[in-house]
């Protein structure tokens, strides 16, 4: 399974990304996608991405069972923790 999470993104990307996964929500899309689709539809996200920004997760034989790429400055910050993937939150002053 993948799960791609759009920020601030052209309605028009949204759309392409339709074609290969469901969006459950505004900015999030889930599918089942092979590794090289997968892979080619990160290099158009990355193309296509402006100013946006990127998060896509996907399963992978790590020791959590995904990975994750990250691509602009996204809300939440991905940091590896001794080989674990979390999630960082900025503290609000």
């Amino acid at each position: 399974m993948v799960v791609l999470i759009l920020e601030k993104v052209t309605p028009g990307l949204r759309g392409e990304l339709t074609r290969w996964m469901i969006q459950p929500k505004a900015g999030v899309f889930v599918g089942r996608l092979s590794a090289r689709v997968r892979d080619l539809l990160w290099d158009h996200v990355c193309r296509k991405t402006g100013a946006g920004a990127a998060i896509l997760l996907y399963r992978d034989n790590t020791e959590q069972g995904f990975s994750v790429r990250t691509l602009g400055q996204t809300r939440r910050t991905m940091a590896d923790f001794e080989g674990l993937i979390l999630a960082k939150t900025p503290i609000s002053e």
